[in-house]
């Protein structure tokens, strides 16, 4: 299959590249450099002569907080753009994989909260958030073949070669060095994923038709306040987490209090569960070592 991954130097696209090689994809690694997929004469430009069977775009405006105040780039990054690719890959046949968050839900108010299903209610409760269900929306209205994948708090190891912001285990490995106490948030459920994990599952949901949204995290959930324990217990990292809360942290963004999504639509498809989220970061300390840290 011919494939064009935008977003390829990023967290994910770093993971999926090698996978979708392997696994024998002819793949045109497409950075920002590259396309410029909120300008619909350039996206048309990149893509038309390489005529892919498939698009993947990784690409996200996912500065949270700052989406606040630049609300309009977000929107184009997030909302724009998908549906420009959304438009051209189905003006030529092309399927079209696009990635987004679990942001799209917000606050719940549910007595008992239960993981999300595809089928539930998406209500933003930031702008970040209402920019990526904008573009799940164009994706779904305006490419018939799509793959729209919600996943959660990604963290893979080309944020070790600068892609990206970075994520939250080096943050919590960069900071627990030179700590011995920090403070972290203990009121958001969610459940950060590896790319690799992630990147193995869309490998095997490309070779399948089953077109549509699709949640994929690794599984269980936990808060930050444990997540960044269990970084810290496997590293050997002597430092005391301190369990704090939203409010007392303070952000420019409203972050949902609850986003675990139920992957088992996504599990049925490609015949297997995603990685429990400790195994996932394990191996992904693990896999730090591989690149010099």
């Amino acid at each position: 299959m011919r494939i064009a991954l935008i977003g390829a130097m990023g967290q994910l696209g770093g993971d999926l590249l090698p996978r979708l090689q392997a696994a024998g994809h002819d793949v045109r690694s497409l950075g920002h450099a590259d396309i410029e997929i909120t300008n619909a004469e350039n996206s048309a430009a990149v893509l038309e002569p390489l005529q892919p069977d498939l698009v993947i775009n990784t690409a996200a405006y996912n500065l949270v907080d700052k989406a606040e105040d630049e609300p309009d780039a977000a929107m184009a990054v997030n909302g724009l753009g998908p549906q420009l690719l959304a438009r051209l890959a189905e003006k030529h046949g092309w399927r079209l994989m696009h990635i987004s968050t679990d942001y799209v839900f917000g606050d719940v108010t549910r007595p008992t909260p239960t993981p999300f299903v595809e089928s539930d209610l998406a209500i933003p409760s930031g702008r970040y958030g209402l920019s990526k269900l904008t573009g799940e929306k164009f994706v779904q209205a305006n490419c018939s073949r799509h793959f729209v994948v919600r996943t959660c708090g990604l963290y893979g190891i080309a944020a070790l070669r600068g892609a990206g912001k970075g994520n939250f285990v080096e943050t919590m490995l960069r900071l627990g060095r030179d700590r011995k106490q920090l403070r972290v948030v203990n009121d958001q459920l969610c459940t950060p994923t590896s790319t690799a994990d992630l990147a193995d599952s869309l490998v095997k949901l490309i070779t399948t038709d089953a077109f549509g949204l699709y949640h994929a995290t690794n599984s269980g959930s936990m808060t930050w306040c444990e997540f960044a324990r269990e970084i810290f217990r496997l590293a050997k990292l002597d430092v005391e987490v301190i369990p704090i809360t939203t409010a007392e942290f303070g952000s420019n963004a409203k972050r949902p209090n609850y986003s675990v999504l139920d992957c088992s639509k996504i599990e049925s498809v490609i015949g297997r569960k995603l990685p429990d989220w400790r195994d996932a970061l394990a191996r992904y300390l693990v896999s730090r070592q591989s690149v010099g840290t």
